[in-house]
């Protein structure tokens, strides 16, 4: 009998269309070797087919749980915040990709920045702001929702102007707000895979090469030019291997993660980490692993098998823990 995977899309947040051209990928590509069971969130946080058509809790909920895995692709948050990964453990159901504490950490990019300084990784400078406070212009910067992605509510800020209108977009999408000095620098992005036999794989480093600013227009609107891969001298290439490995193991992330940096002329600096990158065929983290030699349908695939082998793992742990607690006196 073949695997029933459920992959679920959408989402109540600014990165909905988003996550259904992410979800609508990889539903296609597992349908060659799996069942799929589709679901998603609409823009008001209600499950629904495909098509829109609300459906009940009750009902999304024994649907799910009639499957043998839960494949999350809501990017943003209430989805790559670990949300759904928690769901997928309430219900007893192996989840492809990071676990709760790996996404909710990560997703917060105040915290993931924490993490980084704390393991020995270079960050640029920034300031954790808060609606209601006064903020004065610190200078030149990147203003940022703290849990965003896809680039949805990121501004630079040259002038007190800009900085007045960054904080407005960015204070739409969150309540908190990062304000980092701003970085000149090549964007290097780079993908870590958690393999089915719990072997890491580091892909061939993307450079994103863009006129101006890489935001969201410029992310989907065709305007960027994804290099892969960058042009990066051999020592340049395995200190990136060795940053990236260190952040994925940190943050504790499992399935595959994307890990963005700045290469400046003092080296890398982290920029962020997701761990529910965009999965269409022509996002960045399978370009980069097609060039590893792991195509498309493949890489989707072997994600399903890794989460499968992770919850035998953990069951294979909790039977043994329980085992041993019942030899104590």
């Amino acid at each position: 009998m073949r695997r029933r995977v459920a992959v679920i899309g959408g989402g109540a947040n600014s990165e909905h269309e988003v996550s259904l051209a992410t979800a609508d990928g990889v539903q296609a590509a597992l349908s060659l070797s799996y069942d799929v069971e589709r679901l998603d969130v609409d823009r008001d946080g209600r499950w629904c087919e495909r098509d829109g058509t609300v459906i009940d809790t009750a009902r999304a909920m024994a649907r799910l749980a009639a499957c043998d895995v839960l494949f999350p692709l809501v990017h943003g948050p209430d989805g790559e915040d670990g949300t759904l990964a928690g769901l997928a453990r309430m219900l007893g159901l192996p989840c492809v990709g990071s676990g709760v504490g790996a996404g909710a950490v990560a997703m917060d990019k105040w915290v993931t920045k924490l993490v980084a300084q704390d393991v020995g990784i270079r960050v640029a400078p920034g300031r954790l702001l808060r609606r209601g406070e006064t903020h004065p212009w610190p200078g030149p910067a990147v203003v940022k929702p703290v849990a965003g992605g896809s680039s949805q509510g990121v501004s630079p800020a040259a002038t007190p102007a800009d900085w007045d209108r960054a904080l407005d977009e960015a204070f739409r999408h969150d309540d908190r707000v990062l304000a980092e000095v701003f970085v000149s620098g090549r964007e290097i992005d780079v993908a870590v895979l958690r393999r089915a036999d719990g072997s890491l794989l580091v892909s061939p480093p993307l450079e994103i090469d863009v006129p101006g600013f890489f935001d969201y227009d410029s992310k989907y609107g065709g305007e960027a030019r994804f290099v892969v891969p960058a042009p990066l001298s051999e020592p340049l290439r395995d200190e990136l291997e060795s940053l990236a490995l260190t952040m994925f193991t940190a943050l504790g992330c499992s399935g595959v993660a994307r890990i963005d940096f700045f290469l400046t002329p003092d080296g890398f600096l982290l920029n962020e980490v997701n761990t529910v990158p965009g999965m269409t065929a022509q996002s960045q983290v399978p370009r980069m692993l097609a060039h590893a030699g792991i195509p498309y349908a493949e890489l989707v695939a072997e994600l399903v098998r890794a989460a499968l082998a992770q919850d035998r793992a953990r069951h294979r742990c909790g039977t043994s823990v329980r085992a041993l607690a019942g030899t104590q006196p």
